[in-house]
């Protein structure tokens, strides 16, 4: 039974990480979240401040960073720096301290940018935003610490969008959006999607610790096969057996749209459910291999259409 430090466990791959590793591991949880938390299993800790982390880090076989800045309209946007590369230095110089020599890191495809052609592991980097900038900082910052030490192993999974029950993220926004009659086609639908549902994911970093990954490896991860944008609408509508099909709309006016509101938002600190970012985001190619995890014989317990029925019939 492996000593396991979760950071970031009390976020939504965080806690679905938890409930894959309690039978058969020794799990502490630690999160922001935890203020009012100190007991053995759940602990308070802030990756921005070094203090808290020495305070809540105990001796572990292997520390899993989960914890990040992601959302879209962060602001100011120097968190996202804070949190994702000041933390991230903050957690090495504690494991240094405390001789823990393996780590397993949560970034992200975002690295990688839009519009990519299939990217791997391989595949040169272009965030087109600060939230994979970030990401990549924190990624150097992780291969500067293992620098080759045959004592050490760092393991990077670049998850694509993760989706699943108890989410409020993107998918969740347009699966909601679907149900609800609210739903508006932006573009032809065409472009190309890599998705993660949670329970897959979790059990990804479950094999990898079974496995003992030994030194320096990045994974891409996403559930194949791809789905293009008018393959998941249709199976949402599909499976809430709503026959009516989505109001279509062209690229341009809504990116004009989104950036319109970020306008207002700027002017009345409202926040809106839609923005450039998430137009272009919606609208861009965003397919990834993840050929890398399945040569390295992995089988995901769900499909994808088995995770996405299981989050929709998830949704009230």
């Amino acid at each position: 039974m492996a000593h396991i430090t979760i950071i970031g466990g009390a976020g939504f791959i965080g806690s679905e990480l938890i409930r894959c590793l309690a039978s058969t591991h020794k799990v502490v949880s630690l999160d922001k979240k935890y203020k009012d938390k100190n007991t053995e299993t759940e602990k308070f800790v802030d990756v921005t401040d070094l203090e808290s982390l020495r305070t809540a880090i105990g001796q572990t076989d292997v520390i899993i960073l989960l914890a990040a800045e992601h959302t879209d309209n962060v602001s100011p946007i120097s968190l996202y720096y804070d949190v994702n590369v000041q933390g991230a230095k903050n957690v090495l110089a504690v494991m240094e301290e405390k001789g823990i020599k393996r780590l397993i890191f949560t970034s992200s495809v975002a690295v990688y940018g839009l519009n990519k052609v299939n990217p791997n592991e391989e595949s040169p980097v272009d965030p087109f935003n600060h939230y994979g900038k970030s990401k990549w900082e924190a990624e150097e910052v992780m291969r500067l610490w293992y620098n080759g030490d045959a004592e050490k192993a760092l393991t990077i999974i670049r998850p694509t969008v993760v989706f699943g029950e108890g989410n409020r993220g993107n998918v969740y926004n347009l699966l909601k959006q679907i149900k609800s009659g609210k739903f508006f086609m932006v573009g032809n639908g065409e472009n190309k999607k890599s998705m993660s549902y949670v329970k897959n994911i979790t059990d990804f970093i479950r094999f990898l610790l079974e496995k003992e990954i030994k030194g320096y490896e990045v994974f891409n991860y996403a559930d194949k096969p791809d789905l293009t944008t008018n393959e998941l609408t249709e199976l949402i509508y599909t499976k809430i057996k709503n026959k009516s099909k989505p109001i279509r709309i062209p690229y341009f006016i809504g990116y004009m749209g989104g950036l319109t509101l970020d306008i207002i938002a700027k002017l009345t600190g409202k926040k809106f459910p839609i923005s450039r970012v998430r137009i272009e985001k919606f609208c861009a190619t965003t397919q990834f291999s993840a050929e890398k995890v399945s040569n390295l014989g992995f089988k995901a317990p769900y499909s994808l259409k088995a995770g996405l029925e299981n989050t929709i019939e998830s949704i009230s």
